[in-house]
């Protein structure tokens, strides 16, 4: 039996009640297949550590998660704490040290959304570049609290690093059936990192000669999010341009409790990380409305990273059932149920897919 080995990391705020419904659900799984389990193991890092701790997480952190398959994470932020120490000190050690230098971020238009654009055939996926680029605190500032204070932060934007992450790009586009990749750039005005990305990126294309390379420029690329968001299938992006790009995509979904995604080091040599794109929601914390499809999604994403792609599109089709059958909403898709009505619901409905499945 292929025992799979997943850290779950609850974080902050709503955190911990949708990590808890992912959980619920991928624990259906168990016993179903007689050659594949999960074991779960949890750590509570995060503000509340850090309160009692001085530290978002312990030393040896890292050493701990190398053993796991896969982490499981919620969400981070606490307003006791402030946002770039929640950041720096746990998100991104993990995505920095482990490599995962791939953000995947699918956006896609589930059945049952209420949205304008229901009817479009929307369904894409942002690859982000994750280990670079503007998130790289290269930089510092200069006679600070003086009238002549200076800040600087730099971007880096490496050959090497755009490569990777076009060449992944390109990739999920030929596994998947995908006749397009699109880039966003801002080289008409960044003239001189965003003409590498835009050099590393053609170079990565010429490799692929029947998948076609579009690029836009950022700010059009946006408009273009809100105007044809089914033109798109593949949309390759830089650390803050993709971070940008993939909450205006959840937006034109249906909203950021509907969309997950996944930290990757491709290679497998560290653990990937899946995470909802949302972040704590400290205004509806405790309050049991938050919505988990998109930890749950997450989830399933996890899955599909451990080979296990038939279990994934399972979870996304006890998701859409639910969504279909309409009895069951969070606020803010319009109902009244609870964070823990929507798991218990796709629960259900994806034992009763297996069962069938299995002709039991």
């Amino acid at each position: 039996m292929a025992i799979h080995r997943i850290a779950v990391l609850p974080g902050d705020g709503i955190g911990p009640e949708v990590v808890n419904e992912a959980v619920k659900v991928l624990g259906i799984l168990k016993n179903l297949d007689p050659n594949f389990d999960l074991e779960f193991e949890t750590f509570d890092w995060g503000s509340e550590y850090y309160l009692q701790h001085g530290k978002m997480m312990p030393e040896n952190s890292l050493e701990t998660l190398k053993r796991y398959d896969a982490i499981l994470f919620g969400a981070i932020g606490d307003k006791r704490v402030p946002d770039d120490v929640t950041v720096w000190e746990l998100i991104m050690p993990i995505r920095k040290q482990f490599r995962q230098y791939i953000n995947l971020r699918p956006v896609k238009m589930l059945k049952g959304v209420p949205s304008r654009f229901v009817g479009e055939d929307i369904d894409f996926v942002i690859v982000r570049e994750n280990a670079e680029g503007e998130y790289s605190n290269s930089g510092g500032r200069l006679y600070p609290g003086l009238e002549e204070e200076v800040a600087v932060q730099n971007t880096i934007i490496t050959r090497t690093g755009t490569a990777k992450a076009a060449k992944f790009a390109f990739e999920y586009a030929k596994k998947h059936g995908k006749k397009s990749v699109t880039s966003a750039t801002k080289s008409n005005a960044i003239i001189h990192s965003m003409k590498l990305w835009d050099e590393a990126v053609r170079t990565a294309a010429e490799e692929y000669p029947s998948i076609s390379l579009d690029s836009y420029y950022i700010d059009a690329l946006a408009a273009y999010f809100v105007a044809r968001p089914a033109d798109f299938e593949v949309v390759v992006a830089s650390n803050l341009f993709g971070d940008i790009l993939s909450d205006l995509g959840s937006a034109v979904v249906g909203g950021l409790g509907l969309s997950p995604s996944a930290n990757l080091n491709p290679e497998g040599d560290f653990p990937s990380m899946f995470e909802p794109v949302h972040g704590s929601a400290p205004d509806i914390a405790g309050q049991g409305i938050a919505n988990p499809i998109a930890q749950i999604w997450s989830a399933a994403l996890t899955l599909e990273h451990l080979g296990r792609a038939d279990l994934a599109e399972a979870i996304i089709e006890a998701i859409e059932q639910v969504l279909l059958e309409g009895a069951v909403r969070t606020p803010d898709l319009g109902g009244t149920s609870t964070t823990s009505e929507m798991g218990s619901a796709i629960s259900e409905a994806l034992q009763q897919k297996l069962l069938v499945k299995e002709g039991l």
